[in-house]
């Protein structure tokens, strides 16, 4: 048996002097549904191509259980949900949705119509009067319909609104309890969240952080609003000032609270919240200290 479900080895992929991907390696393991996060031009969708075999890294490797990617024993055990879905506009939606079975090789056919029924989707229409969600729809049913080992998506709720957000949701929930392999990349980080205990941050290329989402939070530290006059909290270890307002001062404390505490208790505290810190926020922290 493989390793891992998927795995990424110092993978590399240069356009002329541009390094998309750099040096990255990454592994997900079965059962696992790891958020993979990053600004526009980081190299999420170009790291999804090399790992389908779309395109030929310039250095390192990549492989689906055990199968070098792009090889046709990978393709067998992987399915992939872009973010912009282009298919046959003269066809239907069933007629796409079987093609892309054939395809694939490998269907359940009851778990289809299942899953055509939980997406609301009208099968009889042609794929050039649907809508972009509805285009979704019919590559999110082509994907979960095989029960591929691994799933590859690409920013696949683009175009669903929240109810079929949830509909999705329930489904990679529900692959995950069956044992497939999940990498999601995503612009929404409430989804990730939800989602995922672990995320890669990646930037210019690179990976910043695998943590799982307790690790990132931990590093994050915890928020607290204090209201009433002390002095420079900033000065004080592990504190640093977040945001003021009048009288309120918002500050991130990593490490032990303690040495925060003993200066708060010195003082006149008129109200005292704490914040947790949200995985968007962390997110920001993150590129906003490389911006730095």
């Amino acid at each position: 048996m493989p390793a891992h479900a998927l795995e990424a080895v110092r993978l590399s992929k240069h356009f002329g002097p541009t390094k998309a991907v750099d040096e990255l390696s990454l592994a997900v393991e079965a059962g696992e549904v790891v958020g993979f996060l990053g600004p526009n031009g980081a190299g999420k969708t170009t790291t999804l191509r090399l790992l389908l075999g779309l395109l030929h890294p310039t250095s390192g490797t990549a492989s689906i259980l055990g199968h070098r990617a792009g090889s046709a024993e990978a393709r067998r055990v992987a399915a992939f949900v872009p973010g912009e879905v282009v298919l046959w506009p003269q066809l239907t939606g069933l007629e796409a949705i079987v093609l892309l079975g054939s395809l694939h090789g490998e269907v359940d056919e009851a778990y289809r119509d299942e899953l055509i029924e939980r997406f609301e989707l009208d099968p009889g229409k042609r794929i050039r009067a649907y809508s972009k969600g509805n285009r979704q729809k019919v590559a999110l049913v082509g994907a979960f319909m095989t029960r591929a080992p691994v799933l590859l998506l690409d920013e696949p709720t683009a175009g669903l609104d929240p109810l079929m957000e949830r509909v999705f949701r329930d489904c990679v929930l529900e692959a995950q309890r069956r044992g497939q392999a999940v990498l999601l990349s995503s612009h929404l980080l409430a989804e990730v969240q939800h989602l995922c205990e672990r995320v890669a941050m990646i930037r210019e290329g690179r990976l910043v952080t695998v943590s799982t989402i307790e690790e990132l939070r931990a590093v994050a530290g915890v928020e607290l609003d204090v209201a009433g006059r002390f002095d420079d909290l900033g000065s004080i270890p592990g504190v640093s000032v977040v945001a003021t307002e009048g009288d309120e001062v918002r500050v991130r404390v990593t490490g032990p609270i303690e040495p925060l505490l003993a200066v708060l208790g010195r003082g006149q505290i008129t109200s005292l919240r704490t914040h947790e810190t949200s995985l968007e926020e962390i997110f920001l922290s993150y590129y906003d200290d490389a911006r730095g």
